[in-house]
């Protein structure tokens, strides 16, 4: 085989979408290492597969015969310039993810309590033959996971199981609205957050801020409003009597002439209010015709990550929702800011049958 004068690209390698995707996540894995020592495989651990994609094919093949002897691999066959070669070993995986996958499934199985300290960084890496680099990295993906936090100067420490939300948009807001008919001792029994958790009132602990303030361009584009007309902002947010932190942050904006003939509606010494926002409106005349929900993903703000504990990494997952009267007006607009960690949104779409 002759040698060639330049390394081979991703794209020269593979010619199919799913191949170059393992390919493309190789060499970002070796990108952040960079520790490759010449021999094949990084010094960081993140395996043999991302390090010779980057080398020539020849010099590749001598690495395997002498890496790989009697070793079963799974054969991927290149076809470059009529050159043949297998590179694929039996396991892709950066090592650093290995590890991590290793740990949370001793975290799963309980093999490692919540409360238990991780063996120390030259712990794992003489257990695992890794190096530190390649260990703080799976301790890193593993705060990533929410599974474990570090404590300054002590170690790094299993989480207790984190409580989990579960939104349901196909069934959530009708629910709410049947709510509004009913009784007070109904709507007092459970909420919104308690049809996301399956805790009842009793597992919860509720805060609420309440205070008039003038729509901005934003909130006022939202609401179909002019700039500057006096609103209600409403700050929420649930957690669990077992948890400091919030289930979700909520941001709630109501025109405040809509809602001033009702005061109670106007203070928040009267949250939780049984049956929420649906029969807060339904109390000065408001039905509502249908909401709509934006979502989205970002990077948490500081005082976000702080308030929902969230881990370096973690992204939140941001739901806006417009609500609609039935005269077609806008008349509550709120962002839901939830930890992307324990959070899942469910959406079922139900479709149309074709005639028989």
């Amino acid at each position: 085989m002759g040698r060639r004068s330049a390394p081979l690209t991703a794209a020269q390698i593979w010619g199919n979408s799913a191949a170059r995707a393992v390919v493309e996540d190789g060499l970002e894995a070796t990108r952040q290492a960079h520790a490759d020592d010449g021999s094949g495989y990084c010094r960081s651990g993140c395996g043999l597969y991302p390090c010779l994609i980057r080398m020539q094919l020849d010099r590749a093949a001598e690495i395997l015969a002498a890496k790989l002897p009697g070793e079963t691999t799974r054969q991927t066959y290149l076809r470059l310039g009529g050159n043949v070669i297998s590179v694929m070993p039996r396991d892709w995986r950066p090592r650093y993810l290995q590890l991590a996958e290793e740990l949370r499934g001793q975290i799963n199985r309980g093999e490692l309590a919540p409360g238990t300290a991780l063996p120390s960084e030259t712990e794992l890496a003489d257990t695992y033959s890794l190096s530190r680099t390649s260990v703080r990295n799976a301790i890193r993906q593993l705060r990533e996971w929410g599974l474990v936090r570090a404590e300054q100067g002590r170690g790094t420490y299993v989480r207790a199981p984190r409580q989990r939300i579960r939104r349901r948009n196909t069934e959530r807001y009708q629910w709410e609205k049947n709510r509004v008919l009913a009784d007070e001792a109904e709507r007092r029994s459970t909420g919104g957050t308690e049809h996301d958790t399956g805790l009842t009132v009793d597992d919860l602990k509720f805060h609420a801020e309440y205070v008039r303030v003038d729509a901005d361009e934003e909130m006022a584009a939202a609401l179909q409003v002019e700039p500057g007309t006096p609103l209600l902002r409403r700050v929420y947010w649930t957690s669990s009597r077992h948890e400091s932190a919030p289930l979700s942050i909520s941001y709630s904006y109501l025109v405040y002439d809509m809602v001033k003939g009702n005061p109670d509606l106007l203070t928040a010494d009267n949250e939780p209010w049984p049956g929420g926002t649906q029969h807060q409106l339904h109390t000065v005349g408001i039905e509502l015709d249908r909401i709509e929900d934006v979502i989205r993903a970002r990077p948490p703000y500081p005082d976000e990550a702080e308030l929902l504990d969230i881990e370096p990494g973690v992204s939140v997952i941001t739901l806006r929702k417009t609500s609609y009267d039935t005269e077609d007006r806008v008349v509550e607009v709120a962002d839901a800011v939830f930890p992307g960690d324990r959070t899942e949104l469910v959406y079922a779409t139900k479709l149309t049958r074709w005639a028989a």
